[in-house]
């Protein structure tokens, strides 16, 4: 009888403990009780996030979604500057609750992390100098070219071209700059941030051209720990009513419109699946 008594009480602890310990694993009430969202951003990727040259803080489309999150939880937005390769293992870890870092939502990465809705839909390309003599994709058997640590870029131009020689860079734009180094003939990255770049560029423009041929089509969504529902229900939510309110088009328009450098005439998709084919 005792033993029975000893028993019930051990499993009674047991499932409290397991309680306490779920509710504490919960993202969405730890982030409100600290009263503060901490966002991974790249910093280095114009129109999506990027540091202000006037200001100094970081600013973009993705932060401006990250901070309509925050003000939907009530709580405070704390962007962290991270590097490619490090966006997943700091997301994992817990150093940030949120990624929104020009993050291609692909079924590889859904095995270890979750994502909102498609927040932006890009392709990725090819620069090249114009006077290198590559004219398509395929020109580049065999030769060196320049891109992103950590990101979909190395393994979309190795499937596309299997005896391309890849050299990796932490930024785009020290990728750029190797390019302009003469460090490799192509530089792979996606398209919207090809486009910026090669605005930069000024008068320079005509010394580089950007190949056709798209390498992948590339979902783009934001970051969520693997397994946190109810942060990634109101994640979405939140995503949902920018959609129907018609703030997610002004943001677009914003960052990406016919008054930006990269005037986009118009969105060619809305934020209303988080479904991806590969």
């Amino acid at each position: 009888m005792n033993f029975t008594r000893r028993s019930a009480t051990v499993l009674a602890v047991t499932a409290a403990l397991f309680a306490a310990s779920a509710a504490h694993a919960d993202q969405l009430d730890d982030i409100k009780k600290k009263g503060e969202l901490v966002v991974g951003v790249l910093g280095t990727d114009e129109p999506n996030s990027y540091i202000d040259p006037k200001s100094r803080e970081i600013i973009g489309y993705e932060v401006d979604l990250a901070r309509a999150i925050a003000q939907k939880l009530g709580v405070k937005l704390q962007i962290k500057q991270l590097a490619v390769a490090a966006r997943v293992p700091e997301l994992q870890q817990g150093h940030v609750d949120l990624l929104a870092a020009s993050l291609t939502h692909n079924k590889e990465r859904e095995a270890v992390i979750d994502f909102s809705l498609t927040t932006f839909v890009t392709g990725q390309k090819v620069l090249v100098k114009s006077n290198s003599g590559i004219k398509n994709v395929a020109d580049l058997a065999g030769k060196k070219v320049v891109t992103i640590k950590g990101g979909t870029q190395e393994p979309n131009i190795r499937k596309a071209v299997p005896n391309v020689d890849v050299v990796t860079f932490e930024t785009g734009p020290q990728a750029f700059q190797a390019l302009q180094q003469g460090k490799g003939v192509a530089f792979v990255n996606d398209e919207v941030s090809l486009l910026d770049q090669h605005a930069k560029l000024g008068a320079a423009q005509a010394q580089f051209t950007i190949l056709p041929q798209n390498l992948s089509v590339e979902p783009l969504a934001l970051g969520i720990k693997k397994g946190e529902v109810k942060f990634k229900a109101l994640v979405d939510g939140v995503l949902r009513e920018l959609e129907k309110s018609g703030e997610a088009n002004k943001l677009f328009v914003k960052w990406y419109g016919p008054e930006t450098k990269l005037k986009f005439p118009s969105r060619t998709f809305k934020i209303d699946s988080d479904k991806v084919d590969a």
